[in-house]
């Protein structure tokens, strides 16, 4: 699986080591000298990539810029390779989110199948955030009062429930179902309430906006 490597380090020769060696191995390769470097150029997420982190720079480190990555929502992997590695570093970078921590000199070897592993976590994620995209755009085609009925359905709430709740008959709350149901392209409950656990709609730390 090709894809872009971007790599991150300060040490001018090491990163001229990496693009040739991942070149070779039929990779396309972005080199940048520091943090702020990368977020001035954030990458295109439409190109499958990764990126190839050191740990202590000038600036920002790698921990900080893992975390302004974090907060810009990118599904970037990051793989650290550093050559001063410590057991609490390594614990914070693998708990934000990174695909590995390698210790320089890493081995060809070791570095491919991290870079490997990385590719195929990118492809996975923006695969999903491409499906959870497509399910926003239909929820945007709901009415409010559509989006009131979506939001009891898959908390389990019957017709009767739904029609007390919000005032009105189990009539009009079958009617609102069914162009829930069409409009969310589903055939099932099982399959909308999927559709609200991938959206987050269950979790009670966020909210519904009816």
């Amino acid at each position: 699986m090709a894809g872009l490597v971007h790599v991150i380090d300060d040490d001018a020769s090491f990163r001229r080591a990496i693009e040739r060696r991942l070149k070779f191995a039929g990779y396309e390769v972005e080199t940048y000298s520091s943090a702020e470097q990368l977020l001035d150029r954030l990458p295109d997420v439409e190109k499958p990539g990764c990126i190839l982190l050191d740990v202590q720079m000038p600036g920002l480190t790698g921990l900080e810029l893992q975390s302004r990555l974090a907060e810009r929502d990118s599904i970037l992997p990051i793989i650290f390779v550093t050559a001063h590695s410590d057991t609490p570093t390594t614990v914070r970078a693998i708990k934000a989110g990174a695909e590995d921590f390698l210790t320089k000199p890493a081995s060809a070897e070791q570095l491919i199948e991290a870079i490997e592993r990385a590719m195929a976590r990118f492809e996975f994620t923006h695969d999903q955030r491409k499906e959870i995209d497509a399910f926003r755009v239909l929820v945007a085609t709901l009415t409010p009062r559509e989006r009131q009925v979506f939001s009891l359905i898959v908390r389990g709430k019957i017709n009767k429930q739904i029609a007390y709740e919000l005032g009105t008959t189990e009539r009009t709350v079958k009617a609102h179902r069914h162009e829930v149901m069409e409009k969310m392209q589903v055939n099932s409950l099982a399959a909308l309430v999927s559709i609200a656990e991938r959206l987050g709609m269950l979790d009670p730390r966020h909210g519904w906006n009816s």
